[in-house]
């Protein structure tokens, strides 16, 4: 490739999300229903008070390229958000993958959903060899150095967060098995409720005064539930039929 003098930006010289595979055909399998609602749950609940929903990219399971140097390396995260971003690529397409070098901005939190196959490479704690791409760990801590890596075990009833401090990963001491994340005024915690008629553990988004902040089903029946109790309160038996 011809060399400029001074050199070209690497946005403008490597690959863009629509030259990059978005996903990976030899991969076996599709994720479990748990690794399809979850993510969904979060990306329902993840509602930031100062960032406007256009600034705002929320992804499940969708191709991280991280690296200029080697740029058909990926991650593949559960479910990442990155804040101050546009919503769209370039403000007006939907993403393929998320390229940090076309972005110009990371992730600001990773959450990895363990299952048996993962849980070592998600810790941190797996060997590869030196010609080998990095590990999960490695690429969040060290590459994007994301300020909060998050990891539920849904059956272990275990959640994890390690937050960004000096250069390396600290583990969050969790009260009540809640974060708060200040620079989003929000919180992420373990809630046991039903969701998609599931009863079971799930990790939502709280606010400040530590309510879970609705999904818009449930924003819709408290407001059918507001409105029921006024009729009923001015004497009006409303029709549900």
């Amino acid at each position: 490739m011809y060399q400029t003098d001074p050199p070209r930006s690497p946005k403008e010289v490597l690959p863009t999300m629509y030259d990059l595979k978005s996903e990976d055909p030899n991969e076996p399998g599709l994720p479990d229903e748990f690794h399809i609602f979850q993510p969904q749950l979060l990306r329902e609940t993840f509602r930031p008070a100062n960032y406007p929903s256009d600034q705002i990219f929320v992804a499940t399971d969708l191709n991280l390229y991280y690296d200029v140097r080697h740029p058909l390396w990926y991650k593949r995260p559960d479910w990442f958000a990155a804040v101050g971003v546009p919503r769209l690529y370039e403000e007006k397409d939907l993403r393929l993958s998320y390229v940090v070098w076309q972005e110009g901005v990371n992730p600001f939190i990773v959450v990895e959903l363990l299952s048996p196959g993962t849980e070592k490479e998600d810790l941190g704690q797996t060997l590869r060899d030196i010609e080998q791409p990095p590990t999960k760990w490695e690429v969040y801590e060290q590459i994007l150095r994301v300020p909060y890596y998050a990891i539920f075990d849904r059956y272990k009833y275990q959640f994890r967060v390690f937050k960004l401090d000096g250069g390396r990963y600290s583990e969050v001491v969790l009260s009540e098995l809640r974060l708060w994340i200040p620079e989003l005024e929000l919180g992420l915690g373990v809630w046991q409720g039903s969701y998609q008629n599931i009863e079971q553990a799930w990790l939502r988004w709280c606010d400040g005064t530590g309510n879970w902040v609705l999904t818009p089903v449930e924003q819709e029946r408290q407001q059918t539930e507001k409105l029921i109790a006024q009729l009923k309160a001015l004497g009006v038996e409303p029709n549900l039929g």
